[in-house]
């Protein structure tokens, strides 16, 4: 007996998503339309752009655990291979796992604690700069400046500060090279603009392999650089990794920083709530490691805007041979794509899933949200690497903002774009008073 036919959108239902897409101008608006009507499985098509949307907890824990192995991430099609090459993201097998191996201790979060003073000392030396006045500023450019100088700092030991204007626009125009465009739509299309920022990229990159050669100690290589020479991977191997962490590591971050001071700003009783949680548990002074856990409720406004706005909104795989997903046929060879931001949103697991609420990560709560109905690192054994990094990073830096700052959203209107992470458009412009107890 063949399989059914996997759903395919009717013209009415085409309608209304396309409806959606022009008043909202997301594609997720469109596709939460078709999970509407037509559930966990379907067909996605434009133009040269085909996939099967798997969407809930059974469709991720599918994709990402109990058929993992049958599944590639690697597509030569992608420019994401193009600019990472061999990095870690999008690698498969004893290549990805081996990488994984010498890349794990930098990011383990027994190694974070020597990472907290960076991330605070990164915080005030952007923040030093903010006005201080009615002047608003724009946060999705702040906190990119302060995860970047995070991330090179604690995983390089290289302060990017001295470089960070000139690596500015090559580092955005690496994410523009792997954000969702017309390649998408047309693969093979003409991308005029990137060869120079992209080769500005490669030799910052290989200029500070080469400097940690020459002054290379062994019994102190305990960084992501450090530990990448030590086990005995090539310059062009190490560069890929580096760029792989660089990119993936500090966008993602920027956008959960953005947003959160985005929902943080719109709702100000929860503002007021997390930032006097911060002044019983800091006070004036830096916050330290073991600050972390009593920064409970920080911690569930944190969680909450992973679930409104997940960084890494789709997933991307390969069927590596013909698998069977709730009676529907999955083809060797199709592109199969997972949707992290409608499972999120998903009215069967979340109580008015548009509403902002920390509280549904209480700790009472959380241990009723169903397995795999959220899961903004991903999941399985290849879930985030640097999952443990980029939350211990995110308190530290809100943290240290709220500490020292009152903040003010202008009031402009702001919406989801799908680039490589899921960003605010046009950016989260606040205005930031230094507070006199800071």
């Amino acid at each position: 007996m063949n399989n059914p036919s996997i759903p395919s959108p009717d013209a009415e239902t085409s309608l209304e998503a396309l409806k959606a897409l022009v008043r909202q101008r997301n594609l997720l608006a469109a596709l939460r339309v078709f999970h509407a009507h037509m559930g966990e499985i379907f067909h996605l098509k434009l133009l040269s752009l085909e996939a099967i949307m798997l969407v809930g907890p059974d469709a991720n824990r599918f994709v990402l655990v109990t058929h993992r192995d049958k599944f590639l991430w690697r597509n030569e099609a992608d420019p994401v291979v193009a600019l990472l090459r061999e990095g870690v993201l999008v690698t498969d097998g004893d290549m990805h796992d081996m990488l994984r191996r010498q890349m794990n201790p930098s990011l383990h979060r027994k190694a974070l604690t020597g990472y907290v003073e960076g991330m605070w000392r990164a915080t005030d030396a952007i923040t030093s700069q903010w006005p201080g006045t009615a002047a608003s500023i724009e946060m999705l450019a702040e906190m990119r400046k302060i995860t970047l100088l995070t991330l090179v700092e604690s995983l390089f030991r290289v302060d990017l500060m001295p470089d960070l204007e000139r690596m500015w626009q090559p580092i955005l125009k690496s994410i523009a090279y792997i954000s969702p465009g017309l390649w998408l739509l047309w693969p093979g299309v003409p991308r005029p603009g990137y060869a120079a920022r992209l080769k500005t990229m490669n030799d910052y990159l290989y200029a500070i392999i080469q400097q940690r050669r020459a002054v290379f100690d062994a019994e102190n290589a305990e960084d992501l650089l450090g530990l990448l020479i030590a086990g005995g991977l090539d310059d062009d191997s190490i560069r890929d990794q580096l760029l792989t962490i660089l990119i993936a590591g500090h966008d993602t971050s920027t956008a959960l920083l953005t947003w959160v001071l985005y929902l943080l700003t719109t709702h100000p009783e929860t503002l007021h709530r997390a930032q006097a949680e911060v002044d019983t548990v800091l006070g004036t002074r830096p916050p330290e490691m073991e600050d972390l856990s009593q920064l409970g409720y920080l911690g569930q406004v944190i969680d909450e805007t992973l679930r409104l706005s997940p960084p890494i909104h789709l997933g991307s795989r390969i069927v590596a041979e013909d698998l069977i997903f709730n009676g529907y046929t999955l083809p060797a060879g199709s592109r199969v794509m997972y949707s992290i931001y409608l499972a999120h949103r998903d009215p069967n697991h979340w109580p008015e899933p548009d509403t902002f609420n920390p509280d549904r990560f209480s700790a009472e709560n959380k241990r009723r949200i169903l397995p795999y109905a959220y899961l903004p690192f991903g999941g399985g054994a290849r879930n985030c690497i640097g999952t443990a990094f980029g939350l211990v990073e995110a308190k530290i830096i809100l943290a240290r903002i709220l500490q020292q700052f009152d903040l003010t959203f202008t009031g402009h209107p702001v919406k989801l774009k799908m680039g490589a992470t899921l960003e605010p458009k046009p950016g989260v412009r606040i205005v930031a008073r230094r507070r006199v107890t800071g």
